[in-house]
């Protein structure tokens, strides 16, 4: 038995984890690909190495569920757990904006076809490469995947684990010139294992403790609310609060937007980020498809005086509600009381539903993305 079972049945034992038969399942095979990596680096041996040979690649996986069923935590225990150095676990968003930097220095050099040398690059010094939420939301990304991880496997060796709240058939669903896309899906189920994670427990929903999702009014303690509740969602410990992963979010036409607290797919914005510049229906859409879980604060009454942030945040919320994406939010009033009457005060009283729903069990219960 290795650290990775002993673990994982150890909070199983201690109560922090419920028993789950497809959890164990997982957290099993996690356990044999750490030995067939072990053994695969053995065969290689020292000579193999000296010489530039490649070690075998033994068979990856994906792991797909809903939101909070443990995927990112038996990803964690995998990694931290697997006893090599030539190892690399990043978001898989962060990995693609990696790989298009990477693209663009290559086509620079004007050498040819740039997707050998760019896998080459990614598979120096990494023999397993671990990625948390497994998500395709545009063209760029669907139209090089195929053959970025058909190298990345095949000619690199690299064992890739990654997690995702969608079915392998289901990634880029209804996504631009999806059948160039599909090459990749019959990638990982030929070079993947592919085990489901939809047991009973939705660890997040638990981790918040009943918390509620609407706070008001604007003032410390809504905010500390919020903030609260970024912890109980990611694990990240609130006294390293100064080093919170960022990111950047591609929401299309070559624009960027830079999400100050982003981890395990959750996401902290500023309502004057989102709704007080000028934005649109496909950067809410981007932001709705990369995060299950969307923290919003500062958001203010509204009125007839600000109809453009409250037309933006229609349509922010629209997204958000229409890809069931969770909603904590630290606002000045309750939905109810957000846009004071007059002219557009009709047009809202939609997203009020819409808010109220969003607090409700059965839609918190929902998966990302859920039909």
């Amino acid at each position: 038995m290795t650290a990775m079972l002993e673990r994982y049945e150890a909070l199983v034992a201690t109560g922090e984890l419920r028993s789950d038969p497809e959890q164990a399942a997982a957290a099993d095979r996690l356990n044999r690909l750490q030995r067939e990596i072990y053994k695969a680096r053995k065969s290689t041996g020292l000579f193999g190495k000296l010489l530039g040979k490649k070690e075998p690649s033994p068979r990856g996986l994906y792991m797909w569920g809903g939101v909070g069923r443990g995927k990112s935590m038996l990803m964690d225990l995998f990694h931290q757990t697997l006893d090599i150095e030539e190892k690399r676990r990043i978001h898989f968003h962060a990995f693609m904006l990696e790989v298009h930097a990477l693209l663009r220095d290559e086509r620079r050099k004007e050498s040819g076809d740039p997707i050998p040398p760019v896998a080459a690059t990614i598979a120096r010094n990494v023999r397993v490469l671990a990625f948390d939420e497994m998500v395709v939301n545009n063209s760029a990304d669907a139209m090089i995947m195929s053959r970025l991880f058909t190298h990345l496997i095949l000619d690199e060796g690299v064992t890739i684990v990654t997690t995702s709240n969608r079915a392998p058939k289901d990634l880029y669903k209804n996504g631009l010139n999806r059948e160039h896309f599909l090459p990749f899906i019959d990638l990982i189920e030929k070079e993947l294992d592919v085990l489901t994670l939809n047991g009973p427990t939705d660890y997040r929903l638990h981790r918040l403790g009943g918390m509620a999702t609407w706070h008001f009014p604007l003032g410390e303690a809504a905010t500390e609310q919020a903030r609260e509740a970024f912890y109980r969602l990611t694990d990240y410990p609130p006294e390293d609060s100064d080093h919170v992963p960022s990111a950047d979010l591609d929401v299309g036409g070559g624009r960027i937007l830079h999400v100050p607290k982003s981890l395990k797919g959750v996401g902290v914005f500023s309502f004057k980020r989102l709704c007080g510049e000028a934005r649109g229906a496909a950067d809410y859409l981007a932001i709705a498809r990369a995060y299950h879980t969307v923290i919003l604060v500062g958001i203010p009454k509204m009125g007839p005086d600000r109809r453009n942030e409250a037309a933006r945040f229609v349509t922010l919320i629209d997204a958000l509600y229409e890809n069931k994406v969770k909603l904590i939010a630290a606002a000045d009033a309750a939905p109810e009381d957000l846009y004071e009457a007059g002219d557009g005060r009709f047009e809202f009283e939609r997203t009020v539903s819409r808010l109220n729903e969003m607090q409700s069990a059965d839609y918190l219960a929902m998966g990302h993305g859920e039909d």
